[in-house]
């Protein structure tokens, strides 16, 4: 690559060390590499906000809250993110019997795998089997957009509207049982649910 030549990492992590010990807000960030990726390249780039995710993990960012980093040179973490081992994948995949443990798709339907760690690695999750799920490729895309718990609620929500609307009294209670237990421990209370 010549000196030109930037990733949308490398143009992310310019902007915030212009910006050091700033709190940016993620939209200007997105905005600016956009901004520069097309002048270097004549075309956008793809998941600025995605690589933005990943420089937090690695530890290069800090996360002040949603949508807002800031840089800080002086506290940055190299975080060792170990992954599962082959091995490891084999074992979890075996284990959930190939197939998504949120929808249950599988091999048999042409559907990518992936072997994801329950908690993310990021917020201290090890890479064991106990911590291990098999997801398919759409559901650990969703996973990694939405914590597991505001994933969860916002399927339940799906299935309670769905079973209410096809009248399956016995679904919509199941759903219901499990919504208000969100309700009863304040989970993710941002998440709008209407009975």
């Amino acid at each position: 690559m010549s000196k030109n030549k930037k990733t949308i990492g490398d143009l992310i992590k310019e902007y915030f060390k212009k910006h050091a010990k700033q709190d940016m807000q993620h939209g200007p960030v997105v905005d600016w590499v956009e901004e520069q990726y097309l002048r270097i390249y004549g075309r956008k780039p793809r998941d600025i906000w995605r690589s933005i995710r990943s420089l937090h993990e690695q530890g290069f960012l800090i996360k002040v809250k949603k949508g807002v980093y800031r840089y800080d040179p002086e506290k940055i973490k190299r975080r060792k993110l170990k992954d599962f081992t082959t091995k490891q994948k084999v074992q979890i995949l075996e284990r959930d019997g190939y197939k998504c443990v949120i929808c249950g798709r599988g091999k048999k339907e042409g559907v990518e795998l992936h072997v994801d760690h329950i908690k993310p690695r990021y917020l201290g999750g090890k890479s064991t089997i106990e911590n291990g799920q098999t997801l398919c490729a759409q559901h650990n895309f969703i996973k990694k957009t939405l914590n597991q718990t505001e994933t969860g609620k916002k399927m339940f929500i799906r299935l309670y509207d769905l079973a209410k609307k096809e009248k399956n009294e016995k679904i919509q209670k199941f759903c219901s049982d499990i919504l208000e237990i969100y309700e009863k421990y304040r989970i993710n209370g941002h998440i709008k649910w209407e009975k």
